[in-house]
């Protein structure tokens, strides 16, 4: 069985996220998919606590029972890095299709050992409408294996996680760019409110 890895901050999780998840389960059929939050990811700044975040990305795929929360990075001393989660759950799981947008993957060749990423599991990445795909094709052909590379469409959902705490701390209403379960818990809890 291959299962679909999905990483990130979540801070927060929004209709972005759900969509790609969404996507990539039509599109692959898996029949497990872990999220994963970043405990310390390495590449950017997060304060919202682990735990925190683990919940909103519950709340953001509950719809969604494929989905599993992952707590492999949450824990003091976790892996930070991509290529070490991969590791790590290969201790349980010999099929995985890592989950990454366009966007991320045109920074592929600055991840920590890409290619051994690719020993570990095979890359599906999205791409949205109107996302340059020229900017891909340079790091597809700079790989040892880029045939462990496959692509998957996705409907554009122009939103990131900066631009929803930003709306927040200003008092903008965020209803149309989170699942409502997640704003109700950001409200609740008084997130981003800066």
């Amino acid at each position: 069985m291959t299962v679909g890895v999905f990483g990130g901050a979540f801070d927060p999780p929004h209709l972005g996220h759900v969509a790609l998840v969404r996507a990539a389960l039509d599109h692959f059929g898996f029949e497990r998919l872990l999220a994963v939050p970043a405990g310390d990811p390495p590449h950017k700044e997060v304060t919202t606590p682990a735990g925190i975040r683990a919940r909103l990305a519950e709340l953001a795929l509950a719809d969604t029972p494929e989905v599993e929360i992952s707590p492999l990075e949450l824990a003091p001393g976790g892996p930070r890095y991509t290529v070490d989660t991969l590791q790590r759950l290969r201790g349980s799981y010999d099929d995985l299709t890592l989950l990454v947008g366009a966007d991320q993957f045109a920074d592929f060749l600055r991840w920590r050992e890409p290619d051994r990423v690719l020993e570990l599991a095979t890359l599906a990445v999205a791409s949205r409408p109107g996302y340059d795909d020229e900017k891909l094709r340079p790091v597809l052909a700079a790989l040892e294996r880029p045939e462990r590379v496959s692509f998957f469409s996705i409907p554009a959902h122009p939103v990131s996680s900066h631009e929803i705490r930003a709306r927040v701390r200003d008092g903008l209403p965020i209803d149309d760019l989170v699942p409502t379960a997640v704003a109700g818990e950001i409200a609740r809890l008084g997130l981003y409110r800066g």
